[in-house]
């Protein structure tokens, strides 16, 4: 049976209305579910964790409830390895100051050009602090592709830390991210894996990666701002990050500062059991049905992306930026003779959100030589766009003239 994408439209509220939502790259909608669990937890009573009272209580089982869904979600070995926060990057930073400790002069760390800026300044910036070696895997610019052959020359002995994308934010592109992490292991080093964009689009299975941290947001997965790193508890028990004495030292409380929402994260289980139920079909465990849903939406998304590229390169105007093998739903382009910025802005005026911009994507857009200059437009297609928000967007683009 077809994916039944009318179906999961149904569930938002905000795809009830004229605007189309092109933008998920930039954060997804919410369905009812999702902000149903949120108000419920402020309609119940909201207390810290801890206490000897119900809510209380309910604030602990928030905390557990939010882990084991991310741990279905990306198929992590426990979800006592799941740390919470605010956002990636704010943890990327926490687990970036907390590796560099150990980090001498004379290593060094590989970060890439390919990945959003949360994933490349913290290791640059903390390799600085401690006169480490930063060296760069660069994409190739016509391709997007990332290739992998570069890295046998990048990662030695001394390397410390490899960080690459399992997706790009702007391109698209999906390196091969296994065969990285396999060489960073080889070799000694530890891998850390941006999944914020990767999976927002398709099935995620952080045992398949081989990677030792994998980063993702609930809020690109139909969930609220939550931040989350994923790795085995057996490494997280080995690192020790700066905390206040007072605070809990076991794993993964240690790494996690201050009091979290705990209404989002009532939100973050209720968006992956959303995501486990996209195909009404769906049986089984809650990953085997998130692995059957998201491969269903996935299936679906490509299907909208192979029309939508067909489409905007019969038009002239446009170029589109990445053409990379394996990617997600995720187009970059500019319309000739007018800035990303008009393009967005026209299109918003007309209903059809998009974004332009850099999108945090620093190093790529520079290597583009577009960063300068606005950069580009970013559609993102994701499991409740349907054929109408495409078409809508190319009827808009070609009104433009």
């Amino acid at each position: 049976m077809a994916f039944d994408v009318k179906r999961v439209r149904a569930q938002y509220p905000a795809l009830q209305g004229p605007t189309v939502f092109l933008d998920g790259a930039a954060g997804t909608q919410s369905p009812e579910t999702v902000i149903e669990a949120i108000a419920q937890a402020y309609r119940l009573g909201t207390s810290n964790a801890g206490g000897a009272f119900e809510s209380s209580a309910r604030a602990d089982g928030y905390v557990e409830a939010a882990r084991e869904a991310v741990a279905d979600l990306v198929n992590a070995v426990d979800a006592s390895g799941v740390v919470l926060g605010p956002n990636m990057t704010t943890l990327t930073y926490r687990f970036a100051r907390t590796l560099a400790d150990a980090w001498k002069p004379g290593d060094n760390v590989v970060v890439s050009r390919l990945d959003h800026d949360a994933n490349v300044r913290p290791w640059v910036q903390l390799a600085a602090r401690q006169g480490v070696v930063v060296r760069w895997a660069e994409a190739d610019l016509g391709t997007g592709e990332l290739p992998v052959g570069q890295y046998d020359g990048l990662v030695d002995e001394r390397t410390r830390l490899v960080a690459v994308t399992a997706a790009s934010n702007v391109l698209g592109t999906r390196p091969d991210v296994r065969a990285i992490t396999d060489l960073a292991r080889e070799r000694g080093a530890l891998s850390y894996v941006d999944g914020v964009h990767a999976s927002a689009h398709g099935v995620t299975d952080v045992q398949a990666y081989g990677c030792d941290f994998y980063a993702t947001s609930a809020y690109k997965w139909a969930g609220p701002h939550v931040g989350c790193v994923v790795a085995e508890p057996e490494l997280l028990e080995a690192l020790h990050p700066e905390k206040l004495a007072s605070s809990s030292d076991d794993v993964p409380w240690r790494f996690e500062w201050g009091t979290p929402s705990f209404p989002n994260l009532a939100g973050v289980a209720a968006a992956v059991d959303h995501l486990a139920d996209l195909d009404d079909e769906a049986t089984g465990t809650r990953r085997e049905r998130l692995v059957r849903s998201l491969g269903a939406a996935e299936e679906h998304e490509q299907a909208l992306l192979a029309d939508l590229l067909a489409s905007l390169d019969d038009d002239p105007r446009i170029r589109v930026y990445g053409r990379a093998e394996h990617r997600t739903s995720t187009v970059y382009f500019n319309l000739g003779g007018r800035t990303s910025s008009q393009v967005a802005a026209a299109l918003a005026a007309r209903d059809v959100n998009v974004w332009d911009g850099h999108n945090y994507a620093w190093e790529i857009t520079g290597a583009l030589e577009i960063r300068d200059k606005g950069s580009a437009v970013r559609v993102s297609l994701d499991h409740y766009t349907d054929a109408d928000d495409v078409a809508r967007l190319l009827d808009e683009l070609a009104a433009l003239g």
